[in-house]
């Protein structure tokens, strides 16, 4: 964002109407479904099965090894394990394990973002291997739009890298394998099939934002809690995902479940692994900009002042796109290429599937006129 902008203050500003509605669990729908991370598994969590962790111990779940329609998990985990690391995490905000996957024989993890994210402005993180050594890992960088992160270890010995597949070729039905450590349980495989492809799922991020699995793949496959960012893999134990969010479904007493329930999501190869090569290179992911700043308006705030709901434009960058475009500050956008503007996730996902150039059709209100107009992504 530019500092030559223009501002505006929201309706209703009582200190929660210009407050992003972010759910820390998703975004439920009406049948009580939830979003969460899968992947950061507290002190207090591992104590449950503490008795269980032993480190080293390789843990293999073969589900209908060899039976048609399904992958041979022995010889997946055998072929896969080495490359999959539990990573553990200790930072001013938590502590914890999560998953990963080597990506290069110098050292390169790829992990998720909400795995790392405590120790992203200090900590520790500690990579175990699947032979029990470890060693300590430096972060390279991390995007908080896909919730996606790479890590580096320095290693004695060349490491096992993992085999890259292509997630565009996935079909629904296939089988897949999961790889990670669950619960702190290092190396542990779990198979199943891929349940849907397409999914676009937000997920608790940085800031009280939310990261956005654009064009996620479903699957039945075990994930639970310390799954995040492990791998998700095809017959062939080439990578076609990584793992990054479990549904949760409310319990008798109200509270979620919070083990696998059969609905899991990973990010695909083709959008994660382009990212890990500029988080390699840069440290960090750019992205396209419209050059605008928005929230969204609470529902109760916009029926009081009889508004649509919609994103409240606070700022404009001067001269750049939306700007460009005849938006301003105050102006409530209510569709953004046609989906409902009731969230900021709705401008991260067209962040994250756009290139500096492409269009973007807004649909907003000025005193309670109508308008339409065509915003063009700049360079972020």
């Amino acid at each position: 964002m530019s500092d030559e902008t223009r501002g505006a203050t929201p309706p209703g500003d009582d200190g929660l109407s210009n407050t992003p509605s972010v759910t820390p669990s998703g975004t439920p729908s009406a049948t009580g479904r939830a979003w969460l991370i899968a992947g950061f598994v507290t002190a207090a969590a591992l104590i449950l099965i503490a008795g269980g962790f032993i480190a080293g111990t390789v843990t293999t779940v073969a589900l209908s090894s060899g039976a048609a329609g399904s992958c041979n998990a022995a010889a997946v985990a055998d072929r896969v394990l080495p490359s999959i690391v539990t990573i553990n995490v200790v930072g001013a905000t938590g502590s914890g394990t999560g998953s990963g996957q080597v990506i290069s024989s110098d050292g390169y993890i790829l992990t998720n973002n909400h795995v790392i994210s405590p120790a992203a402005s200090g900590g520790k993180l500690t990579v175990r291997f699947s032979d029990g050594h470890t060693a300590d890992a430096t972060l390279t960088g991390r995007d908080p739009k896909t919730d996606l992160a790479v890590i580096k270890v320095e290693d004695e010995k060349s490491l096992s890298v993992i085999a890259i597949g292509d997630s565009g070729r996935l079909v629904v039905g296939e089988p897949v394998v999961a790889l990670g450590a669950p619960l702190g349980l290092s190396s542990t495989v779990t198979a199943g099939i891929v349940s849907a492809l397409g999914r676009t799922v937000p997920v608790p991020s940085d800031d009280d934002r939310n990261a956005i699995l654009v064009g996620a793949i479903q699957t039945d496959a075990s994930i639970n809690p310390g799954n995040s960012g492990g791998a998700l893999v095809d017959c062939d134990g080439r990578l076609v995902g990584v793992n990054s969010a479990i549904a949760t479904v409310p319990g008798e007493d109200g509270q979620r479940s919070t083990g696998s329930v059969g609905i899991g999501f990973a990010v695909p190869q083709a959008l994660a692994m382009p990212i890990a090569k500029e988080l390699i290179d840069t440290g960090s992911v750019s992205y396209p900009t419209a050059g605008l700043d928005a929230v969204p308006i609470p529902h109760a705030v916009a029926q009081h002042y009889g508004l649509s709901d919609g994103l409240f434009v606070q700022s404009v960058v001067r001269g750049g796109p939306a700007a460009s475009a005849g938006i301003r500050p105050g102006d409530i956008i209510t569709t953004i290429d046609g989906a409902p503007a009731v969230s900021i996730d709705v401008l991260t996902a067209i962040q994250v599937t756009s290139k500096p150039g492409d269009t973007v059709k807004v649909e907003f209100e000025r005193a309670g006129e109508r308008r339409t107009t065509t915003v063009t992504l700049a360079e972020g």
